[in-house]
């Protein structure tokens, strides 16, 4: 896709604001947000914040009448004071504190509980007297295993084995499971394992008497790669039609039905900015070394994500193989291994693409090194929308 840091911005933007630098593009987080609610009419669409909570992107979010989809307190939170109402957001999350289930319970709308002892708490505590599940069905996808959150080896979810004990104990704690909610992976290549999951946990809900919502949870993937081709919502979304029409047939229910995109929003909207500060030549590899590191994106290093990497410096020359490594003291600091590319020269500005999703939102300060900025690109403005994300860790 076209990018908005272009050659000339990104010398602008780095001669004002410096380097590691995130840039986000407010045009194409709407853009993405508004094919998701034509794709999806009829279904709520939950941002998950924990792609990107920055809260200048959350209040564009919101301002495209998405809902919010939290994962921990401090989400809900950042989320609230980005004007979402307790009613738009939505909240999930394993191994909870009864502190975490108690703020869940008072500020998000719906409360997606993720195990038998979280529904036992629940009831114990008389947080409410109506309950949605979070379950595993068995079916799992992703770009990786350790973001594959359905299957035997997930951690997430209640499975249908424990389907009876769910019922007996809401029924001796006296509150009515009313939704039921499932996510099977992120990044889910190509949306057919996405349809599956949903056809599952619609014929899932059946084994419930009292359900009035269901959420599809979040996977819409994006092209990283130049191979990838882009995903067709309208047809993940017309099979989810006939899925949910066939349901209300069997059913006779009326149900409310959510989804809960993160990474589809936000990761093409951002680039990482970063400068070339070392060339080295070895007997494997062309070295080239940049101002940034893992701590700023990890999806390389932890996952082996493909990012594409552009010289906006230097657009000619001669092509090799170059390997764009970090500035964090670790071998697997390593953005791209063996790309063709221009070999850059100092000072050349690199623009790492497509990483608005997971990327300063896992960042971190090791090796003591600091968080870069963010700027957001907004009807021909560059606005500074850094922020101090402490405030937002609520302890339990």
């Amino acid at each position: 896709m076209a990018h908005s840091v272009t050659p000339g911005l990104a010398q602008t933007l780095v001669s004002r604001f410096g380097s590691p630098l995130y840039v986000y593009d407010a045009l194409t987080v709407q853009k993405r947000a508004q094919e998701l609610k034509t794709a999806f009419k009829g279904l709520t669409v939950h941002y998950a914040v924990k792609a990107n909570a920055n809260p200048a992107l959350l209040e564009l979010i919101k301002n495209e009448e998405l809902g919010a989809e939290a994962v921990s307190p401090g989400e809900i939170l950042i989320a609230r004071r980005a004007g979402f109402k307790k009613q738009n957001i939505s909240f999930t999350g394993p191994n909870l504190s009864e502190t975490d289930l108690r703020f869940a319970a008072e500020h998000a709308g719906r409360v997606h509980l993720d195990s038998l002892t979280q529904l036992e708490i629940w009831g114990r505590l008389r947080l409410g007297n109506t309950v949605s599940l979070r379950v595993n069905l068995g079916i799992g996808a992703g770009h990786h295993e350790h973001v594959r959150t359905g299957g035997d080896g997930s951690k997430f979810g209640i499975t249908e084995a424990d389907f009876p004990r769910a019922l007996q104990l809401a029924k001796k704690l006296n509150v009515r499971i009313t939704g039921l909610q499932q996510h099977i992976g992120s990044h889910v290549p190509d949306g057919s394992d996405y349809v599956e999951g949903a056809r599952l946990l619609l014929k899932a809900a059946e084994q419930f008497p009292d359900i009035a919502h269901i959420d599809f949870g979040g996977g819409l993937p994006i092209p990283y790669e130049p191979k990838d081709k882009r995903v067709n919502l309208g047809w993940i979304g017309r099979e989810l039609q006939g899925y949910m029409r066939a349901y209300a047939k069997r059913t006779g229910r009326t149900t409310e039905y959510a989804i809960e995109p993160g990474r589809y929003v936000v990761a093409e909207a951002g680039t990482l900015l970063v400068t070339v500060t070392d060339v080295k030549q070895t007997a494997a590899h062309v070295f080239v070394g940049v101002n940034s590191g893992f701590n700023h994106l990890i999806r390389p290093a932890l996952y082996g994500s493909y990012h594409d990497i552009e010289n906006l410096s230097r657009t000619t020359g001669q092509l090799t193989s170059i390997t764009v490594a970090g500035n964090v003291c670790e071998s697997g600091d390593v953005f791209a291994w063996d790309r063709e590319g221009v070999v850059p020269q100092l000072g050349d500005i690199l623009a790492i693409r497509d990483v608005g999703a997971y990327g300063i939102s896992m960042a971190s300060t090791y090796n003591l090194r600091p968080l870069p900025r963010e700027i957001l690109i907004s009807e021909g403005t560059l606005r500074d929308i850094s922020f101090n994300r402490t405030p937002f860790l609520i302890r339990s």
